[in-house]
């Protein structure tokens, strides 16, 4: 009896030693676990802030307002002027014939979308050609260049020409939905009608950002 007395309280300390270990244990693990959880619901809250910052700086890149427009196929180099609607609701233009104008409501050269630029065709009292009057010769691949306040030079290649009749939709010459940069540039084109004070065409030349 006396032996087995003596070993009966040896044999509950090693059950609570082992109950204790086990327990140490279980809670280093829990606090383990709560640890990882929360480092990784960290950088999932953080992740998010740096991507969208980094994509909105790639994919927005800052235009700067227009300048000046070269074209030297057709020995056009031409400070831009800005220009927005008529009261009809027509792309307003200056009066100057050697002045090309930039739809200022519209996007900037370089932009995604359709930058628009009007200049006259015709002669001047003097007999001195227009800005424009020479468009008509520009061809597939032809470059145009944009310079922009800063200096900066931005080329777009022509992609294609078009003539309109004056009353026609042409909406689709300031519209794009294709997510690029577009410049197209207008001016007249065909015969005069005196009747009506203008000329009996319009010539739009596409062309997309290089």
């Amino acid at each position: 009896m006396l032996t087995r007395h003596t070993r009966y309280p040896n044999k509950i300390f090693l059950q609570r030693a082992i109950f204790a270990l086990a327990l140490t244990l279980l809670i280093a693990a829990v606090v383990f676990l709560l640890l990882v959880v929360f480092h990784v619901e960290f950088q999932d809250n953080s992740t998010p802030q740096t991507i969208h910052t980094t994509v909105i700086k790639n994919s927005e890149p800052v235009v700067e307002l227009p300048s000046r427009l070269q074209i030297p196929v057709i020995n056009v180099d031409v400070a831009i002027a800005y220009a927005g609607l008529t009261s009809d609701g027509a792309m307003d233009i200056k009066k100057n014939p050697e002045e090309v104008a930039w739809y200022d409501l519209g996007p900037r050269p370089g932009e995604i979308g359709n930058a628009v630029i009007a200049g006259h065709y015709g002669w001047t009292a003097t007999g001195e050609a227009a800005v424009f009057n020479n468009l008509h010769k520009l061809n597939k691949g032809d470059e145009i260049s944009v310079i922009d306040d800063k200096g900066a030079n931005t080329t777009f290649v022509v992609r294609e020409s078009r003539k309109y009749d004056p009353d026609a939709d042409a909406s689709s010459v300031f519209k794009s939905n294709d997510g690029k940069a577009h410049l197209n540039l207008i001016t007249c084109d065909g015969v005069w009608e005196n009747s009506k004070n203008t000329y009996s065409n319009r010539l739009v030349v596409f062309t997309d950002k290089k």
